[in-house]
């Protein structure tokens, strides 16, 4: 059975690659287009043409993404929102589903690639974590997306994917200070079952299994210091993925 799904594994990588790669140019097209619209036009375009794309290959890869609790993004408002991160598919399942329009802190050596970085580059503030000027910079400009562009600013503060085999890594008190400095309330989202579809430790492996995202209610950062939301957000989140395993079992 092992030995099955090992090949089984890569077999489907393989379809999944050549189903990913015909529409790419397309959608960087579009992607670059929308570099150059007005907003909100521009991310309309970014949000439209990326989630087409990613819904068509979702399904085609056999992992249709499931999505609850909307209504705890109010609409209108715009948040930090902090998820947990076990997989490469996080983010192409978060940027152009999440409800509200947002961008991504991502690291910077990634927008090289042909073509995806182009798409990369529109959803993120991007960062070089080997600089000191860039993650200064980066500040900034998460709070520009915040107040200015009144985006949602998505990040993962457990900083790199988990492989631990725990619910979370320990988290990076730098969201929660983000969201105490812009006054913007937190939504957790948790994402389930990324890492089935997509495993950190495998090395060109694709997996058919239906992707989470769980919107959970806001948390507010009144009266509260960054170490003080840091653990309750910590807290919610992780008590929500054992609760999840436990269901499962």
């Amino acid at each position: 059975m092992k030995i099955f799904k090992e090949i089984f594994g890569r077999i489907w990588a393989i379809w999944g690659l050549i189903f990913f790669m015909p529409l790419l140019p397309v959608i960087a097209l579009l992607v670059g287009i929308s570099f150059y619209l007005p907003e909100p036009y521009g991310m309309k375009l970014f949000r439209g043409s990326t989630g087409f794309y990613m819904t068509i290959f979702l399904y085609a890869i056999g992992s249709p993404l499931r999505i609850n609790g909307r209504e705890n993004h109010k609409k209108g408002t715009n948040y930090v929102v902090v998820c947990n991160h076990s997989s490469m598919m996080d983010v192409p399942a978060m940027t152009p589903f999440f409800p509200g329009p947002n961008k991504t802190i991502a690291k910077k050596s990634m927008s090289k690639i042909p073509l995806f970085g182009v798409i990369y580059t529109r959803g993120s503030v991007l960062v070089d974590r080997g600089s000191d000027a860039s993650r200064r910079k980066s500040i900034d400009d998460m709070k520009k997306v915040l107040l200015n562009e009144k985006l949602d600013m998505v990040i993962y503060p457990e900083g790199t994917r988990n492989r631990t085999g725990k619910p979370l890594k320990d988290f990076y008190e730098g969201a929660f200070r983000l969201a105490i400095d812009c006054q913007k309330d937190i939504i957790p989202v948790v994402l389930l079952y990324t890492a089935t579809v997509l495993p950190p430790e495998k090395r060109f492996f694709l997996w058919p299994h239906r992707i989470e995202m769980h919107l959970l209610p806001p948390v507010s950062f009144e009266g509260k210091t960054g170490t003080e939301l840091k653990e309750e957000v910590y807290r919610i989140m992780w008590d929500f993925i054992e609760a999840k395993r436990a269901k499962k079992q």
